[in-house]
């Protein structure tokens, strides 16, 4: 089992600050509005060789009525539960506040190791401050400041002294496992998918659009499927991204694409594809990730013999030029073909890592070559003598001959429509490359 670190506290005390601090990079939102931070964020952080996972919880909130705060609330009793150690952190600028105190009360029922963390210690008045925090009665206390790093060596020694060199391995091995980011506008029901397949509410679920702000990993491990799953904010059209936050939502929806393998870009099934779909669509093309286009709410859609059909067709044709995309429709309320979409994105994940030997792709390709050369230029013939797959991430090929400049567009669609038809690379794109012999 791997080890997992739960950081919790009330809204505003440096969560977040820590927490990047711990994974050494921008992954959480760090905002001086409080509550910015509403679900839990996972990330892995290494200290002297060990590797842990890091959840981040939105600010604890006791009694409050407001829907997010009790939903906050929510996350940070899962977050718990998940967690094999919790630091607990405090901030020293407001003393001890009535919040700390009830949180200190659910920790203190907690069996799992609690670390008292003082955050914003940066000076020695301070320091003296600080042991009223004893009054709360926690066996580990430790005196650090976020910005700064001071003291997040101590407390990071005695975190991993709870851990196993097995369960850094196992912390790794989940690292590498295949990743799936749902993206796409917000309130299309992103967040529904994940919490309906993983059955769990992992993630803040309201009809307020723009309810995630922060991208959310999920561990999923059902049905024999290992993979993680990355719910991201909604990508807006800039005119609608008015405070930072919204900005900063964006940027990290655009980052988890850059982390994921696979896309798995939702639509509304009554509102069709827009604008800003097809720029999400072509902005997952162009970093050469794996897409399956999942068309949500198709259980409010009126349907007769062909819909499915006719949608589909319409869609590839705002899709195109790339239509070798699979198209599934769903309804995550109901739970409808959501496990399709899985096996559906495992599939184009395969697709992806495909490799083809050389002398099966010379077979192939030259006679697809020899059935319709390319164009004469300047009266000289063009020769592709070779073909290969390049060791890349994205399938890439190169195809040897001798006049790489002159070889046009409509020829390079037919080359990559031949590699298509005799290779399945279906939801990926492919990238051909034509260079001197």
């Amino acid at each position: 089992m791997s080890f997992t670190l739960a950081i919790t506290g009330r809204p505003n005390v440096g969560k977040s600050t820590f927490f990047n601090r711990m994974l050494e990079q921008r992954k959480a939102i760090v905002d001086d509005e409080s509550g910015v931070t509403r679900d839990r964020q996972y990330g892995v952080a290494e200290w002297i060789g060990k590797s842990f996972n890091v959840i981040d919880t939105g600010g604890f909130v006791s009694g409050s009525d407001d829907i997010f705060e009790k939903a906050i609330r929510t996350q940070v009793h899962i977050a718990i539960e998940e967690a094999n150690a919790i630091v607990f952190m405090v901030d020293v600028s407001t003393g001890v506040t009535n919040l700390d105190e009830s949180m200190a009360d659910v920790l203190r029922r907690s069996t799992k190791p609690v670390f008292l963390v003082v955050n914003k210690v940066d000076n020695h008045q301070r320091m003296m401050e600080a042991s009223e925090f004893y009054s709360l009665g926690f066996e580990h206390i430790f005196f650090v400041s976020s910005i700064s790093g001071s003291g997040t060596g101590e407390l990071l020694d005695a975190v991993t002294d709870l851990i196993t060199e097995k369960a850094s391995d196992e912390t790794l091995a989940e690292d590498a496992l295949p990743k799936f980011a749902i993206i796409g506008q917000p309130n299309v029901g992103k967040s529904s998918l994940l919490n309906a397949l993983i059955g769990k509410e992992r993630t803040i679920v309201s009809d307020i659009a723009g309810t995630t702000r922060d991208s959310i990993h999920t561990h999923y491990n059902l049905f024999n499927k290992d993979f993680v799953l990355i719910d991201t904010a909604g990508i807006r059209r800039k005119a609608k991204v008015h405070e930072d936050l919204e900005f900063y939502s964006v940027i990290r929806a655009i980052k988890a694409m850059d982390e994921a393998d696979i896309c798995l870009l939702m639509l509304d099934a009554e509102k069709g594809i827009a604008a800003q779909d097809l720029s999400i669509f072509s902005m997952a093309a162009k970093k050469g990730k794996g897409i399956v286009v999942l068309v949500n709410k198709w259980d409010l859609v009126e349907k007769e013999t062909n819909t499915a059909r006719d949608y589909e067709k319409e869609l590839k044709k705002r899709l195109a030029p790339f239509t070798d995309v699979p198209i599934l429709f769903i309804s995550a309320k109901d739970k409808q073909r959501i496990l399709q979409a899985i096996e559906l994105a495992i599939k184009v994940y395969e697709n992806k890592q495909r490799r083809v030997t050389t002398s099966q792709l010379n077979e192939v390709m030259l006679k697809a070559i020899e059935a319709f050369h390319p164009p004469v230029v300047r009266g000289i013939a063009i020769k592709i003598k070779y073909v290969t797959q390049l060791p890349t991430h994205t399938p890439s090929f190169a195809f040897f001959c001798n006049f790489p400049d002159d070889i046009k567009t409509p020829y390079k669609n037919y080359l990559e429509n031949k590699l298509r038809e005799n290779f399945d690379f279906s939801g990926v794109s492919i990238r051909l490359f034509f260079r001197k012999k």
